[in-house]
């Protein structure tokens, strides 16, 4: 029975969806058979960082109503074989998701795949809390910015409020991923530190991407970074990716790429 990963944030624009495809795509390239599935309903871009907009025939919305099969909707990734990808609705209302049908779709995934990642819409509207009703894990990606620390730790409440395992009396395991970390803007005090994220929402990190022009090009030619050989940022998602299936992975120095040979305090527990 595999396990529900639900990425997700307080707000839009940080990330998230990149953050999503490229952990989808390092966990197959790690053997695992990994569905991920955009939960964005009319808003989907999930496709198109994965590369794969020009296959859709079928989408979340038309296998929950019935009009088609589960088969016919997924999309075999071909350069990582072990990926599926199940797309959002362009076209519905993110309230047309129903809850009971969206636990029998989940459920069936579980049976075929190691890891069902969900690529949660921004916001904490109701598609939001589809997305993180089942999870057994959360993934929150925060900016190291206040407003967007603050939102991420308005998310964290209502996964603690509202998920399965909070009405079971149980606990979704959540992690902190930090994009966008600019050493040179923290040194100058214009940005939060990673220590300044980690003690206002009071979780374990579990990876810190830093901000990099090539994630903006990847993710227009629907190439995850993720795959390319000598990129800090395509490093640090491979080490999220073992992080997550449970490696101690030693966290890498953002400041590398400006060639201070160090690493940062502290190895995953």
């Amino acid at each position: 029975m595999g396990i529900v990963i639900t990425v997700t944030s307080g707000k839009g624009g940080v990330g998230k969806s990149t953050t999503t495809a490229n952990l989808a795509v390092g966990l197959a390239n790690l053997g695992k058979k990994v569905v991920a599935i955009d939960f964005d309903i009319g808003l989907r871009n999930l496709d198109m960082i994965l590369g794969l907009e020009n296959r859709i025939v079928y989408d979340v919305v038309d296998v929950m109503e019935g009009r088609c099969n589960l088969a016919q909707a997924l999309i075999n990734d071909k350069k990582s074989k072990t990926l599926y990808f199940l797309p959002a609705s362009q076209t519905k209302d993110k309230d047309i998701l129903n809850k009971d049908k969206v636990k029998a779709l989940i459920e069936n995934l579980k049976e075929s795949f190691d890891i069902v990642m969900i690529d949660s819409p921004a916001g904490i509207e109701s598609g939001f809390e589809h997305s993180i009703f089942l999870a057994d894990r959360a993934l929150i990606v925060s900016t190291p910015d206040v407003s967007s620390v603050r939102d991420a730790d308005r998310v964290i409440g209502i996964i603690d409020a509202k998920s399965e395992k909070a009405t079971n009396g149980q606990e979704v395991e959540k992690h902190i991923i930090i994009n966008r970390i600019k050493p040179e803007m923290v040194d100058a005090g214009n940005m939060l530190s990673v220590d300044d994220v980690l003690s206002i929402l009071a979780l374990p990190l579990i990876g810190i991407v830093p901000d990099d022009e090539d994630i903006i090009t990847s993710t227009n030619t629907g190439s995850p970074i993720v795959n390319k050989d000598k990129s800090l940022s395509a490093e640090a998602y491979r080490n999220i990716a073992r992080r997550i299936l449970g490696e101690e992975v030693e966290f890498l120095d953002i400041r590398a790429k400006k060639g201070i040979l160090a690493t940062l305090k502290g190895i995953f527990k």
